[in-house]
């Protein structure tokens, strides 16, 4: 399969080597001027948010995680130059622009329930009563807008409000838990705790147990690979690592 190649990410490639191998400040062919914290700082253009503030000297010691966009560490907020609105994203998917003005989240609201599935019914009650403010959703869908892996979160609050669980748990199973819905909604709710919930009860009532896992639960009951355990746990840490990288990967769809 011929490669497809993204000639923005490869320039954004390129200009990380200079934060990330020490390249000459004579070598870098265009520089930006951003604002972090109310502080100015020049750095090279076309870096990611997050390599412009490392760039600048930054350490972050949280706040990021997979640098691609998947683990929602490094949610962030900013304001483009000559812009009223704040607008938010992550820092590690998100190009620095000239004139930006940049504020890191210590955290985004994050108060998650505590609940036990099995003591509760299979009924959208269970959602209201742990997290009530999801009824004061006003379909705004600023939620949606804010959302970088662009799901339809409006939608699943909806899903969760009408107790379609099924569709609650497709329209929200990628999320990464960033929390800026959260952070935009002006009705407080927290979305991505309201649809995880929503999808541990369609897991747990609306699925059932798949054969494939009953009959892999049979199996490992019967011993079947008791033997093959043993001779990973005595593996050393060497062998460990071989095996890992030679394992067999399921190519991309």
């Amino acid at each position: 399969m011929e490669e497809i190649k993204n000639p923005v990410m490869d320039i954004i490639a390129e200009a990380n080597r200079s934060a990330t191998s020490g390249i000459d400040a004579k070598d870098i062919k265009d520089w930006i001027t951003i604002s972090i914290m109310g502080r100015a700082y020049k750095v090279p253009a076309d870096l990611t948010i997050l390599a412009a503030m490392e760039y600048a000297g930054y350490k972050f010691v949280r706040g990021v995680g997979c640098r691609q966009g998947f683990c929602g560490a490094c949610a962030t907020v900013f304001r483009k130059k000559g812009e009223y609105k704040l607008q938010t994203g992550m820092a590690c998917g998100t190009r620095a622009e000239d004139g930006m003005h940049l504020a890191q989240i210590p955290f985004t609201p994050a108060e998650k329930a505590s609940y036990d599935l099995t003591k509760e019914p299979y009924s959208a009650s269970v959602l209201i009563k742990y997290y009530p403010e999801v009824a004061r959703c006003v379909s705004c869908n600023t939620c949606t807008k804010a959302c970088p892996q662009d799901l339809e979160v409006m939608d699943y609050v909806q899903a969760a409000l009408r107790g379609d669980f099924e569709l609650l748990a497709t329209d929200s199973f990628d999320c990464i838990q960033c929390g800026l819905c959260a952070l935009r909604c002006p009705s407080e709710i927290v979305q991505y705790h309201v649809a995880q919930l929503g999808r541990r009860l369609y897991g747990y009532y609306g699925l059932g147990v798949p054969e494939h896992l009953k009959k892999r639960v049979e199996e490992i009951e019967k011993g079947r690979y008791a033997k093959a355990l043993d001779t990973v746990i005595a593996f050393s840490n060497d062998e460990l690592r071989k095996q890992y990288v030679g394992r067999d990967i399921e190519p991309e769809q």
